[in-house]
């Protein structure tokens, strides 16, 4: 997986707006942003999207590490910079920008794309970007994972906790990666990912549950197939040319911003009491059974969105 590039920077500042109802005197400076790394500004995540987000609806608190993605990327991220998933194309820092707030990933006609890691990671914990991808190339899958710190893939893990495999954008994929065979827990779900939306995962010792706009939509209780050591998260849109078929077309993923809370023991996410129904409207999402006999397996010929075995 791992051809890296550390691409190092100094945070922007993050402004907080001040009113008042008076007009005698101007409004305080707004704060500086932390430039830490694992520091996280007041109010963070108060931004766009935050009032749907997981962290809000489930009172996840205040998270320890977060990317508004206002300045240049900070030392946290880790750009690749070598061949591309499967050694198809290739993984370079060029192919990300900043601007206004968006990180964009492009990826051209011959493969050219970007994935990066926001490491180190932590055991246990949730994690919640807010992304939008635009219908695109049928060979470029867009991702938020959780891959292992100890670079130990398969048997540390990987947690593909938003893959878009569908050109479309119209179903978005998870993939819970475990095992000495690389044997696979899988779900989907159906909602317009071409629009912003916020994901989210939740990793405690007794389950992984996944999120899209504050509500659960999957769930695994079997602890046999959890990650067993520290885990965190990568972007990548990630090329598979098989999948396609004539000229390659140009595509792209938008993260907005990204955040990571520590595991609070006493808050935990319960599972809904309810499945969404097996038609959701637009827009809503189709939660998978949270029973772990009924969840889907798949062994370990599937390797679609999987990240390439660790090589730096």
């Amino acid at each position: 997986m791992r051809r890296w590039l550390t691409v190092c920077g100094i945070a922007g500042t993050m402004l907080l707006a001040l009113s008042t109802a008076a007009v005698a005197a101007p409004a305080p400076p707004d704060p500086p942003r932390p430039t830490a790394p694992d520091q996280a500004p007041d109010q963070a995540g108060q931004s766009a999207g935050h009032e749907t987000s997981a962290a809000a609806a489930f009172g996840w608190g205040e998270p320890n590490r977060v990317d508004e993605f206002d300045g240049p990327l900070g030392e946290a991220w880790n750009v690749y910079d070598g061949p591309g998933h499967a050694d198809n194309g290739r993984r370079t820092p060029d192919a990300v920008s900043i601007e206004d707030g968006i990180l964009t990933i492009t990826g051209d006609a011959q493969g050219n794309t970007a994935g990066m890691a926001w490491g180190p990671g932590q055991k246990y914990g949730r994690w919640e970007g807010r992304v939008r991808a635009p219908a695109s190339d049928e060979s470029y899958n867009a991702l938020l994972l959780l891959w292992p710190d100890a670079e130990d893939f398969p048997v540390g893990g990987e947690i593909d906790f938003m893959e878009m495999m569908d050109h479309t954008r119209q179903t978005t994929n998870i993939f819970l990666h475990y095992g000495e065979d690389n044997d696979q827990v899988v779900g989907e779900v159906q909602i317009d990912a071409t629009q912003w939306h916020n994901w989210a995962v939740e990793w405690t010792p007794d389950h992984v549950a996944a999120f899209v706009d504050g509500k659960e939509w999957w769930r695994t209780e079997d602890t046999e197939i959890l990650p067993p050591r520290a885990m965190h998260l990568c972007i990548q849109l990630d090329w598979f040319p098989e999948d396609g078929e004539g000229e390659v077309q140009e595509s792209t993923m938008h993260v907005d911003w990204v955040t990571r809370y520590p595991l609070d023991e006493g808050q935990r996410s319960e599972p809904a009491d309810e499945a969404v129904g097996p038609a959701p409207a637009p827009g809503s999402a189709q939660r998978a059974p949270s029973d772990p006999a009924t969840a889907t397996r798949v062994e370990s010929g599937l390797t679609e969105g999987t990240p390439d075995p660790a090589t730096r």
